[in-house]
């Protein structure tokens, strides 16, 4: 009896090859994004962003955050 040819990959042979492409094409996305610049001037940077306005007092009461 003659054995068949294994010209076909195992399961994990394919799992591994799936990942190793997925790893590559992944670092080369993020080699080939540039870094965001610095859009705001120091002063903005500190400045108070947080305002108490009707919206965010609405959203308190509907999901009840204590007072």
């Amino acid at each position: 009896m003659t054995q068949p040819s294994k010209s076909t990959l195992a399961r994990r042979d394919v799992l591994r090859v799936l990942a190793t492409a997925a790893g590559a094409a992944a670092s080369t996305t993020a080699a080939s994004v540039p870094a965001p610049a610095d859009s705001e001037p120091p002063d903005e940077k500190r400045a108070a962003r947080y305002r108490a306005s009707e919206h965010v007092q609405t959203f308190y009461r509907v999901n009840r955050y204590p007072r």
